[in-house]
């Protein structure tokens, strides 16, 4: 096992920092990092902003669902799905911009957006920072998108916190890899591995003197409660993205 595997699988997710300032060159290596993921077309349709401002960040935290980890962590990144810069190209060469009215936009963006969260994360964790994602951010986009001025065509998807961990973290579960890896076809006949990493996740959860509780109970009880996450159905729209080529067959 080479050094970026074994970081790779090392992964943990910290919710407490030791309050030590992040150093504006890892922060920039970190950038650095997740521009040079891959994206379709090279359309490059990511931005990223940089919140150190503690007033900005305790705003963020209400925003996202009042985590206290956004307010604390000394830097937290705002991945946004940005085709702002397309709109720019299209009026530069005198074309149509069409691309914000087909719901592919927005599979494109969140992948894109994606793609650069993993490299930024693996960068951070590389040089010795501990991170978490947030995906609070989409709770209340319009809040986000007025406190980041966020022009048309561009949209909030995910948060990172970043800074040093405060303390170890123990490394999380992981589903078995044969409910997640396929061969030829996909595989439904899922329930027995599922039923098993339920045990795999209490015991975790037991050795970590936290409350008992299988995945299930928690990702039923999640979904249940957030059938509609956040305000992106309105907000969207309010960004450009109309996705008015759905229903057109």
């Amino acid at each position: 096992m080479n050094d970026v595997i074994r970081l790779l699988m090392n992964h943990r997710s910290f919710r407490n920092y030791s309050g030590q300032a992040v150093e504006p060159w890892k922060l920039k290596t970190i950038i650095e990092a997740a521009q040079a993921a891959p994206s379709w077309v090279n359309g490059q349709q990511v931005s990223m902003i940089a919140v150190r401002s503690e007033e900005r960040r305790q705003q963020l935290s209400a925003l996202s669902g009042n985590q206290k980890h956004v307010a604390e962590a000394p830097v937290f990144l705002v991945f946004c799905m940005d085709f702002h810069r397309a709109k720019l190209a299209a009026e530069l060469e005198g074309q149509p911009f069409e691309t914000a009215a087909d719901i592919d936009a927005l599979l494109v963006g969140a992948t894109d957006v994606g793609i650069a969260l993993s490299n930024a994360v693996a960068a951070a964790e590389s040089l010795g920072l501990g991170i978490i994602p947030i995906g609070g951010v989409r709770r209340n986009t319009a809040g986000v998108i007025e406190l980041l001025q966020l022009p048309e065509y561009v949209f909030p998807v995910v948060g990172l916190c970043i800074g040093y961990p405060a303390g170890e973290q123990p490394k999380g579960s992981r589903l078995p890899i044969a409910a997640v890896y396929h061969e030829e076809v996909y595989n439904p006949d899922q329930q027995h591995l599922i039923e098993e990493y339920n045990e795999t996740h209490r015991e975790l959860l037991k050795s970590q003197g936290l409350t008992e509780r299988s995945w299930t109970s928690m990702i039923a009880r999640f979904y249940a409660l957030n059938p509609q996450y956040g305000d992106s159905q309105r907000t969207l729209k309010q960004q450009g993205f109309t996705c008015e080529n759905l229903n057109k067959e």
